[in-house]
């Protein structure tokens, strides 16, 4: 039910989806079950062959306090999502729904990975020759210690070796300057503790410019500057686009390639969709929940941190 054009989009996307998946691997659909049933068999499809379904009653809405409308909506459908994530009968948890409400959610049910101090959520940003990199953090934590961002690097290591299959991935701190003595308290404070760290694969400062080129596969920021460049980035595609500009690096932009944006350092495969999702966005925001789990990216998680 979470999103701009749920729920239609949403179910698209899950029959979309479904046809991807194999035999043994089950989607669950949790929402209003009336609606969902009346668009599947819309599609001339029969919705008991396709999916598992649980219904709710309740709503959250894109614009309510992700607190508040977690504590007063226990039958909405991002709640129950958490319920059923929490009591191991999902494997994961993908929503397009409140990005507030899916990271309250996930660090009230299934819990920050002990080690942890704070979650990430994790966005692609294109490289111009091929392939994705790594932003983190793109929102989770707006004020962020040295500590989290050296977090944030084991993360994102972690994450771009295991699911995107980057070996020995190399991290850059994103600053005004390549310089080691550049920057605010915060960059200033990181930089010794990611060049000392023998987890990471540390290069250093990079800058704005750095973004789109090889120097970095993991780039590694605090939420709020995280977000404007995810922002931005975004903005780039949208512009392209309405210029008539055509180019397979400015078609890496489209966030509908890649879904969703997990939200790492808990302890199950949860992602958060655009709350614009299209169908095909919904389409491949299951199908990374899929490669999350296949990759065993949390216990990897896990046992890097304990």
């Amino acid at each position: 039910m979470g999103g701009d054009y749920a729920p239609r989009a949403v179910v698209l996307g899950a029959i979309a989806a479904y046809k991807l998946l194999s035999p043994d691997q089950k989607l669950v659909l949790i929402g209003d079950q009336e609606q969902a049933f009346s668009l599947i068999k819309a599609e001339g499809l029969d919705p008991d062959q396709l999916f598992e379904f649980v219904h709710c009653s309740e709503v959250i809405g894109m614009g309510e306090h992700p607190t508040k409308a977690i504590g007063q909506k226990p039958d909405a459908s991002i709640n129950v999502g958490f319920s059923l994530l929490k009591e191991g009968k999902i494997d994961s948890f993908a929503s397009a729904g409140n990005t507030g409400a899916m990271l309250v959610g996930a660090m009230f049910s299934v819990k920050v990975t002990p080690g942890v101090l704070r979650p990430a959520i994790v966005s692609n940003v294109p490289k111009e020759k091929e392939g994705f990199g790594v932003l983190l953090d793109v929102g989770a934590s707006a004020d962020c210690k040295p500590e989290f961002l050296l977090q944030f690097a084991i993360l994102g290591s972690l994450y771009a070796e295991h699911v995107y299959k980057i070996p020995n991935p190399k991290v850059g701190l994103i600053n005004l300057g390549e310089e080691e003595e550049k920057g605010k308290q915060l960059t200033l404070a990181s930089f010794p503790l990611l060049k000392e760290n023998k987890q990471i694969n540390f290069v250093g400062n990079i800058e704005g410019r750095d973004l789109f080129n090889t120097k970095a596969d993991i780039m590694v920021t605090d939420g709020f500057t995280g977000n404007v460049v995810l922002k931005l980035a975004e903005s780039f595609y949208d512009l392209a686009i309405r210029k008539g500009f055509k180019d397979s690096f400015i078609d890496r932009f489209n966030y509908e390639q890649y879904g969703g944006s997990p939200i790492i350092g808990v302890n199950a495969p949860v992602i958060t969709g655009h709350g614009i999702s299209s169908p095909e966005a919904i389409k491949n925001m299951i199908l990374l929940s899929r490669t999350m789990i296949e990759s065993k990216i949390v216990d990897k998680i896990n046992v890097a941190f304990n």
